[in-house]
């Protein structure tokens, strides 16, 4: 059953709760529940009905791959009245079955509240490590690249995507979104010490696309591609003339943001 076949009010005797969830996508696979899999969508069931004691949906804002990480995830559920803000945010986090995920707060919210739906604006940030020898600890943390990347050349070429476009250059072969029509907000390339952050932000994105747009910047900062030739492979409207797609494990969902409340 999907989640827009699935009534959005929440049910008399029940309260919408809308939390926010950080957590370490190593080893996980991914958002999405899947039989005998390790999901974060999983585990914060399997927390929600303890604390509940009965079957509890949560809907989360997006649906983050396998190596994923977040500090800044969204979901809702619905619990019963008696459980007030404070007792769904350390009773989840009392039963989670894992260290790998922490809920960060519950918030109560309007009854047709949807954390996916109503959602305006996701933001996320791609790290990259110039390190010559790699991080044993940021290993499963950062894209460990060698050699010096123009960052200057990567943020000006990133301005080409600014906008409303078709991003079927940057899009997975295998993603089940309607249209690859999406307006982009931010695509920003900065330096901080050793390490290159990519921050995107959008209402929504295509499945792969900001590792896409990571794999095909990355090309441009190592002096192989020029900015017209972004251009060129976003005009061109053909996954196999963009770069390559990035780890997953390197990048974050940092931000969900809602029209009518302080962002999450």
């Amino acid at each position: 059953m999907s989640e827009r076949s699935v009534s959005h009010i929440c049910p008399d005797g029940y309260q919408r709760m809308l939390i926010t969830i950080e957590y370490d996508g190593h080893q996980l696979v991914g958002w999405q529940s899947q039989e005998n899999n390790p999901s974060v969508q999983g585990f914060l069931e399997a927390a929600a009905k303890k604390l509940t004691t009965e079957p509890t949906f949560i809907y989360g804002a997006g649906r983050t791959d396998a190596g994923v990480h977040a500090t800044a995830q969204a979901a809702h559920l619905d619990v019963p009245k008696h459980l007030d803000e404070r007792a769904v945010l350390m009773g989840l986090n009392s039963w989670l079955q894992t260290k790998q995920i922490s809920v960060l707060s519950a918030r109560a919210v309007a009854a047709d509240f949807h954390a996916r739906f109503d959602a305006r604006e996701r933001g996320y940030l791609y790290r990259i490590s110039e390190r010559m020898i790699p991080s044993a600890i940021e290993r499963h943390r950062v894209w460990n690249h060698r050699g010096d990347l123009d960052t200057r050349a990567m943020h000006e070429a990133a301005q080409i995507l600014i906008g409303k476009h078709d991003f079927s250059s940057f899009r997975a072969t295998g993603c089940q979104a309607a249209s690859p029509i999406r307006t982009l907000d931010e695509l920003s390339v900065t330096r901080t010490d050793t390490e290159i952050h990519i921050r995107a932000r959008a209402r929504s994105f295509l499945h792969h696309q900001i590792r896409n747009f990571a794999g095909s910047l990355v090309r441009v900062g190592t002096g192989k591609w020029t900015a017209q030739d972004l251009a060129r492979v976003l005009a061109a409207k053909d996954r196999t003339q963009a770069g390559q797609t990035a780890p997953a494990h390197a990048l974050y969902l940092t931000s969900v943001r809602y029209p009518d409340l302080a962002e999450t």
